[in-house]
């Protein structure tokens, strides 16, 4: 992997942690993420007409990934209503890479090397490790989040196959943000529609924000899949969890013990494993 990928990869992950950190921090966490998902919405539209309809042979790709990122975007609103961002994060995105090696294998027929795998267990034990740095009282929304963890694992194998059919990698991103946040927002007005105006009125920035965070966090992610293995893009794009924890700590003021900090630096660990990939 070559170092102008692996650092945009990183960039891709210090963008996801801040759009979570954004749905987190929100006094309504849905409404918040139907912002972000809206506003990321609207930058794809506006890019559509530069760029080529994706081949027939991706479509089905990417409405399959629509749904599945319609139900993580439910989940993670969910999940952040009953846990902290420090805990459920690190479960979310740390399970997901180990899910991906093993079905990538299988499915995309992607044949890894020792190293590679040492990297992707070793990012996955320091995340799950992070689950015996929790109080039994603490642990509110694990179920959730690694339930959450196998959509990731889902849309990241759909898209990490289908954007390679599209003939327009860029295309096929821009379609799948523009389905999903059209979808979720639709979805929103049956939901909550009373209180979506007043919410927006005095929210629409940090919408902004996490959409544009959002749009260049997955982009990046999924037109690295073009130039590298799957399960390798979406292990290392879990270095995010260091990012959150940095966000958890300082702005969000959430209690993070030793063993999480020491959980954090196994994940740099096995980034740095990758990296020599």
């Amino acid at each position: 992997m070559s170092t102008a990928i692996f650092g945009l990869i990183l960039i891709a992950a210090a963008f996801h942690a801040t759009w979570n950190a954004i749905v987190k921090a929100g006094s309504n966490k849905f409404l918040t993420t139907v912002l972000v998902t809206a506003s990321a919405a609207v930058l794809a539209a506006l890019l559509l007409p530069f760029f080529p309809i994706p081949h027939r042979a991706s479509w089905p790709y990417i409405l399959a990934s629509t749904g599945i990122q319609i139900l993580y975007f439910g989940m993670v609103a969910k999940i952040y209503r009953v846990a902290d961002m420090g805990l459920s994060y690190p479960l979310m995105r740390g399970t997901a890479p180990l899910i991906v090696a093993v079905l990538g294998t299988f499915l995309l027929h992607e044949t890894l090397e020792l190293n590679a795998w040492l990297g992707i267990i070793t990012i996955s034990i320091g995340i799950l490790s992070m689950i015996f740095a929790t109080s039994q009282t603490g642990r509110k929304g694990i179920g959730l989040a690694l339930l959450n963890a196998v959509l990731i694992a889902g849309y990241t194998l759909v898209d990490g196959h289908g954007i390679r059919l599209s003939g327009s990698p860029i295309s096929y991103i821009l379609w799948s943000f523009v389905l999903s946040g059209l979808i979720f927002f639709m979805f929103a007005l049956k939901m909550q529609y009373h209180q979506m105006g007043n919410y927006f009125r005095h929210n629409w920035h940090f919408g902004l924000i996490g959409g544009i965070g959002s749009f260049f966090s997955y982009g990046l992610a999924l037109w690295a899949m073009t130039l590298a293995p799957v399960a390798i893009v979406a292990a290392l794009r879990e270095t995010s969890i260091l990012f959150a924890t940095l966000i958890s700590i300082f702005i969000l003021k959430e209690q993070v013990n030793v063993i999480r900090i020491v959980s954090s630096c196994i994940i740099l660990i096995g980034a740095l494993i990758l990296r020599a990939a």
